[in-house]
């Protein structure tokens, strides 16, 4: 894969630059499907569109996050790199997806790697965009944030109880395994 400084190298485009249908986009997003038509505009202005092409990578994990992107167009895997040997896919995201959403509460190392698989067109909302809209509108950034917030619950939950049942019936010891000892 041909490697990308994703934080200086990837230049966003305008929304007249061939993107749109972006609000009805964001409304089928998790995280905006509460804001009301005015708030949605906020976030719209904030949006920055950029085009990948096949094989180009979006972010490397262990890069700085800055903010979450939703796949508008294409197809992009997340995944997680354990050396030369051995790579595990996360996630394979189709339009109306999104990632990177713990970036916009932190901007921490990324913990995975995103690639585009096909061209794809992504709608990126940046961190500090967000924050600034945050201090002009604080109601809409307590509403959001608590949504995030809710989001991050649930998956920390599910996430939870995959590992309690990992812990319970580790691999190679299901009834019927023949991998079992």
């Amino acid at each position: 894969m041909k490697r990308i400084d994703s934080l200086w190298g990837n230049i966003f485009t305008s929304q007249s630059d061939g993107f749109s249908n972006i609000m009805p986009l964001l409304k089928k997003i998790p995280l905006f499907a509460e804001l009301g038509k005015g708030e949605l505009r906020e976030i719209e202005r904030l949006v920055h569109c950029r085009r990948y092409q096949s094989g180009e990578v979006i972010f490397w994990e262990g890069e700085p996050g800055v903010g979450m992107y939703i796949v508008h167009k294409g197809q992009v895997t997340i995944f997680k790199d354990y050396g030369k040997a051995e790579q595990r896919e996360l996630a394979c995201l189709e339009p109306g997806d999104f990632f990177g959403e713990m970036a916009l509460l932190e901007e921490d190392c990324r913990s995975a790697t995103a690639v585009a698989l096909v061209e794809t067109d992504l709608f990126g909302l940046i961190h500090p965009d967000l924050f600034n809209l945050f201090d002009r509108k604080p109601h809409l950034g307590v509403r959001m944030l608590s949504t995030l917030a809710n989001m991050l619950a649930r998956r920390l939950r599910i996430t939870n109880q995959d590992l309690q049942q990992l812990a319970k019936d580790p691999p190679g010891t299901a009834v019927g395994d023949k991998t079992a000892p």
